[in-house]
C-alpha cells in the first residue's frame, strides 16, 4: 500500500477531518487536534497496522510554524508512512501520541525540549537535553545562544 493510498483509505473513515496529501514529498497532513485518533487507526487498522514508531521529529519551518514528523513502520505488512502536523509559533500545540506508540515518550521530549513543541497529554512532558532552566529552543531557526548560562560562559 503507498502513500496515496493509506490517504484514500483515512479520508474515507474521517469525512470530517482536513486531512491533505502532499506529494512532493509523500506524506499524510493531519490536523494537529485529531493526530492521536489517526495514530490509533493508523496503528489498529487491519489494512494499515503501522505498528512501529521509527522516528518522530520537531521541525522549524522557519515560516512561522512548526512541525512534527512522524515516521511509522508496518511489520506485517512491510509499508512505510510518513504524517506530518504543522501549528502556528504562537501556539505550538499537538496532541500526544506516546500511548500510541510508546517510544514517542522520548521522541516528544526531545521535540519540546529543542523546538517546542507543547504535547498535549504527555504523562512527562520536560526537558530532556538542556537544562530544566534554559531558555528557548536551541534548533528554532531564530534561537540566539546565550552569552552566559548561570554565570559560566557558554562556549559556540
Amino acid at each position: 500500500m503507498n502513500t496515496k493510498d493509506m490517504f484514500d483509505h483515512l479520508a474515507a473513515l474521517f469525512p470530517d477531518l482536513e486531512l491533505q496529501l502532499d506529494e512532493d514529498v509523500p506524506c499524510i497532513i493531519v490536523p494537529p487536534d485529531a493526530i492521536r485518533e489517526v495514530g490509533l487507526q493508523l496503528r489498529d487498522d487491519e489494512q494499515l497496522l503501522l505498528d512501529s514508531l521509527m522516528c518522530l521529529s520537531g521541525v522549524d519551518f522557519a515560516d512561522g510554524t512548526l512541525g512534527v514528523v512522524y515516521h511509522l513502520h508496518s511489520m506485517l505488512h512491510n509499508h512505510k508512512l510518513t504524517v506530518k502536523v504543522v501549528v502556528p509559533v504562537e501556539n505550538p500545540h499537538v496532541q500526544t501520541v506516546e500511548r500510541v506508540w510508546r517510544t514517542a515518550d522520548w521522541h516528544e521530549r526531545e521535540a519540546y525540549d529543542l523546538i517546542g513543541v507543547i504535547f498535549d497529554g504527555h504523562r512527562d512532558l520536560r526537558r530532556i537535553l538542556n537544562p530544566y532552566d534554559w531558555e528557548g529552543h536551541p534548533l528554532r531557526k531564530d534561537y540566539e545562544v546565550p552569552e552566559f548560562y548561570n554565570g559560566m560562559k557558554v562556549p559556540y
